[in-house]
């Protein structure tokens, strides 16, 4: 069976399989299997918190989660003496977590031109109108400015 991403229901057997294939890459799996296995347990603990989190390292005692802005850092400290606390009854040794902020693999890159990123024509139009409704006063004016140069760039490449 070949490896194929859009069958995405065999990809981790798969992968597996690969790993198992070659020497070098087969010391690697117990480390991978680790890592699931802590990520499972993590998300077990604090389901909702945890969805938009992962393992960074696991490391003599410490862990470091990514998470992906400062906000969910600030609710998840909250919640590190439980979660600490029950991966410690899991058989897991954790003496410190920590966090780190990072962006989720699932986030496409948008460079400084904004190649990557699609805006709606209704997202364009919203942005339109609001450049002509707000006050023209000097502390508006960057922002109109802004608004007005985005919705050009934008109707020039619709227009492509």
């Amino acid at each position: 069976m070949r490896f194929s991403f859009t069958d995405r229901k065999h990809a981790p057997q798969e992968a597996t399989d690969f790993l198992r294939g070659n020497a070098r890459l087969a010391a690697l799996l117990p480390a991978v299997q680790r890592m699931v296995n802590l990520q499972r347990d993590c998300a077990e603990v604090l389901p909702s918190a945890f969805k938009s989190c992962e393992i960074f390292a696991f490391d003599g005692g410490e862990l470091t989660l990514a998470i992906p802005n400062p906000a969910v850092g600030a609710k998840l400290k909250q919640q590190v003496p439980k979660l600490q606390q029950a991966l410690n009854e899991k058989g897991w040794q954790i003496n410190n977590i920590r966090f780190r902020v990072q962006m989720p693999k699932g986030i496409a890159h948008v460079g400084p031109s904004g190649e990557g990123l699609k805006l709606p024509e209704a997202a364009v139009d919203s942005f339109d109108e609001l450049s002509q409704k707000l006050e023209p006063t000097a502390a508006n004016e960057p922002l109109i400015e802004a608004m007005r140069r985005l919705v050009a760039r934008r109707r020039v490449k619709d227009a492509k």
